[in-house]
């Protein structure tokens, strides 16, 4: 199964990184949060804050699993908070393929989210130098469990980029 799957917090660059891998490898490119937010009919931060975060979570879960049905090759982008639930974590062990954490630290996220925060909603209701350390701190073990690959997401997109595509090709090798 040629299959990338892009894991990591907020402004970790999966979707830019992604995008660019996906095009270098020949295959389709999808990000979770945007097809979740079309299925929806609205984005992630107006779900949250009408429905809470269990029913965002239960939605997120049906997307992912609708994504990953099926053997197409796929580079995928994850929702950061994707890994939080154990059912997810196994459906990207057994169908996600090669499973990459774009790292960053809460610092370098920080100072991202500040310039640019998008569509990104908060969580916890506290700005984001509280959120990113306390989201970090829950998230980083779970990603690096899950994934076959830590790549530092500060070296530049260019960088992640090519070491994503040495991990697709690895995988089309093996």
């Amino acid at each position: 199964m040629q299959r990338l799957t892009l894991i990591g917090l907020r402004a970790s660059g999966k979707t830019t990184a992604g995008r660019q891998a996906a095009i270098r490898c020949g295959w389709p490119f999808t990000d979770a949060d945007h097809a979740l937010a079309e299925r929806l009919g609205m984005s992630a931060g107006t779900y949250l804050s009408q429905y809470g975060e269990p029913a965002f979570r239960d939605a997120e879960t049906a997307i992912l699993e609708e994504l990953l049905a099926g053997d197409s090759p796929l580079v995928l982008a994850t929702g950061g908070g994707a890994v939080l639930r154990p059912a997810n974590r196994d459906l990207l062990r057994r169908r996600g393929g090669v499973i990459a954490y774009l790292h960053a630290t809460p610092e370098v996220l920080m100072a991202r989210l500040s310039r640019d925060a998008g569509d990104r909603p908060s969580l916890t209701g506290l700005g984001v130098s509280a959120e990113v350390p306390r989201l970090y701190a829950l998230r980083d073990p779970l990603y690096r469990e899950l994934a076959a690959s830590v790549i530092d997401a500060t070296t530049g997109t260019a960088a992640v980029v090519g070491a994503l595509h040495r991990l697709a090709i690895d995988q089309a090798n093996s």
